[in-house]
């Protein structure tokens, strides 16, 4: 049926081209909050990192206006329209949110650290990464089975970072630890998991869509 329509009105791999740099620019977020975090402290070096975070937001945002665009002049899409404005908020949400705690951590103590959130970050980037994958798999969809295996390995991912979130709270809720240290972890513990839900939510329009096509 996909092929029938494509050979209809003619393959447009535009959608999928904008929709896979979307992807990229939210996994290059988390990579560089990655950088940007093991920098905390380090004002020669951080805020050149910061900016670059920034930019990243900035690009991806201006891809998404692109697509929001081409969704209102173009008459057909590969996939439905909702499906492909679903997905292309999903991803943005990914480097808005990193730059916002990129932001937080810019007004850190200097010698903040925290394994908890280092691990928070990695998680981060390698739910970034399989979506990454995943977006790229919507141009062919040959086997749902493997896609079925990456979003299966995202909500894993997320599944985690939940669990990690109650235990960091009861930690803190329960330890002996200053009001303001408190305010500042539990605000980054939070927004890492947002974001790393948004990665979620990506993959599983992703899944929807090839369920859907296959």
């Amino acid at each position: 049926m996909r092929n029938f329509f494509n050979k209809l009105i003619g393959k447009d791999d535009r959608f999928f081209e904008l929709l896979e740099s979307a992807s990229k620019e939210a996994h290059d977020s988390a990579t560089i909050l990655e950088t940007l975090y093991s920098q905390v402290g380090d004002s020669d070096v951080f805020d050149k990192t910061l900016e670059d975070l920034h930019v990243c937001r900035k690009k991806a945002k201006k891809l998404i206006m692109v697509i929001s665009e081409d969704l209102c002049t173009k008459f057909a899409t590969p996939i439905d329209r909702d499906d492909i404005e679903a997905l292309c908020n999903a991803l943005y949400r990914v480097p808005k949110n990193s730059c916002k705690i990129g932001e937080r951590l810019s007004i850190c103590p200097g010698k903040f650290r925290s394994d908890v959130v280092k691990k928070q970050i990695s998680m981060l980037c390698q739910a970034s990464g399989i979506v990454v994958r995943m977006t790229g798999t919507l141009r062919a969809i040959k086997h749902v089975e493997k896609i079925q295996d990456d979003y299966e390995l995202v909500q894993t991912i997320e599944g985690d970072a939940d669990k990690l979130m109650v235990g960091l709270l009861r930690a803190l809720y329960q330890e002996t630890v200053s009001s303001k240290e408190v305010i500042i972890l539990k605000d980054i513990y939070e927004r890492l998991e947002d974001t790393i839900d948004f990665c979620r939510d990506a993959a599983k329009i992703i899944f929807q869509v090839a369920l859907k096509y296959s």
